[in-house]
């Protein structure tokens, strides 16, 4: 059948007979089949051709090394061992007092003439505090002497009489009773000038006496007399205080006491001066406890030569009862423990080691004494890092 001559009613005809009747009626050739065919053969067999070769699968890349972890520290968690002062403290608490205090006070009677510092001024040992009115003194001292004077006189007389008698009667010439009353007037005129004198030298001192003198060198604390006011031997006058030298009343507790000694140092600071430590000593400690308390008595002195320190101030510190100078010791937080013992972690070329050690004694400060396993220069994890482990790279870092 012929191409042109259709081989299906109209009614039959695909859309693509009817573009092969246009065609032909337009004189056109119709399209061949094969090239499409070749090239879908030619796809066909690329793609198994690509099927093929890429049925084994590439080789897959090597997988990437896994980076060990290093753990980072500051210089602050870690120390480098060096010999150190080991020491064992007892702590007290106390308030400071003048080691040397005096309230001075009238020895004689009389109005006060004048009062010459107030509280706060410094004085010299000599310095005239407060001087009692002398013109009393100065009368009675007069009328002494006087009558001193007088009964001296007679007893020239008395004694020359005396010589006179014991010639006479050793001549014969004068009853020998005569020499027993001359004898007997002379020792009563001895005895009565020394009674006079003894007066004169009273009556001396009371004047010297009226006037008060500071009994050495420090500071008023008090003035308790004003000019004008009548005294008698024994009202105080005014306060004076040493502050050369201080004294501590502190107290410790009672179960630690038996570990302080006499002579024993201590450190001590001071309420109201910060970033200041103060040495003292032990000087006294009281056998007796505070009633009421678990508390003892110790006094300890300290010297004070810029004069900062004052009556009433609060001091603590630490007394030192046992010391241990060029030992080797380490926080109690750098100490491990595992089914193996104690140990330590030593850093060295920048990874952590486990340091068998041998512990001593604990002392003040938190830190263990250290027999054995640990060396001067050793570089140590002192900080309670519970994630740094033995056998870790570390590395330090300034957080």
């Amino acid at each position: 059948m012929n191409e042109m001559t259709p081989s299906k009613p109209e009614w039959a005809l695909t859309r693509r007979d009817r573009k092969r009747l246009e065609r032909a009626a337009a004189g056109k050739r119709p399209r061949r089949k094969w090239p499409f065919v070749l090239a879908a053969l030619v796809a066909l067999g690329a793609g198994g051709y690509f099927v093929l070769a890429g049925s084994t699968p590439p080789e897959a890349p090597a997988e990437a090394e896994i980076a060990e972890p290093v753990m980072q520290i500051s210089p602050s968690e870690v120390t480098v061992i060096a010999p150190r002062r080991l020491e064992r403290t007892v702590r007290v608490t106390g308030s400071l007092v003048p080691m040397r205090q005096a309230q001075v006070a009238a020895q004689v009677n009389g109005p006060v003439d004048s009062v010459n510092f107030r509280p706060g001024d410094t004085v010299s040992a000599g310095d005239v505090l407060v001087q009692v009115d002398i013109r009393n003194f100065q009368v009675q001292l007069s009328q002494q002497r006087s009558t001193a004077q007088a009964t001296r006189t007679q007893l020239e007389l008395a004694e020359t009489q005396l010589e006179r008698t014991r010639t006479l009667v050793d001549r014969g010439l004068s009853p020998a009773n005569t020499l027993e009353q001359s004898q007997s007037n002379v020792d009563g005129l001895r005895a009565n000038l020394a009674a006079l004198e003894a007066q004169v030298e009273t009556a001396e001192i009371s004047i010297e006496n009226a006037t008060v003198r500071a009994p050495f060198d420090g500071v008023v604390s008090e003035r308790l007399v004003e000019p004008g006011q009548t005294i008698s031997a024994g009202t105080p006058l005014m306060g004076l205080v040493d502050l050369s030298s201080m004294e501590v009343r502190a107290t410790a507790s009672l179960t630690a006491s038996a570990q302080i000694a006499e002579g024993q140092d201590a450190t001590l600071s001071i309420e109201g001066l910060p970033n200041r430590s103060f040495e003292a000593e032990v000087r006294r400690i009281n056998p007796v406890a505070v009633e009421g308390t678990r508390t003892i008595p110790v006094y300890l002195t300290l010297d004070n030569p810029d004069g900062v320190l004052r009556g009433g101030m609060f001091a603590t510190g630490n007394v030192v009862v046992a010391a241990k100078d060029g030992a080797i010791a380490v926080p109690t937080a750098a100490i491990r423990e595992d089914a193996e013992g104690e140990y330590v972690l030593k850093i060295d070329a920048d990874r952590t080691h486990r340091q068998v050690i041998a512990r001593g004694e604990s002392w003040g400060g938190g830190l263990v004494e250290i027999t054995s396993g640990v060396a001067e220069g050793d570089m140590l994890v002192t900080a309670p890092l519970a994630q740094v482990e033995p056998d870790m790279a570390i590395r330090m870092v300034e957080l």
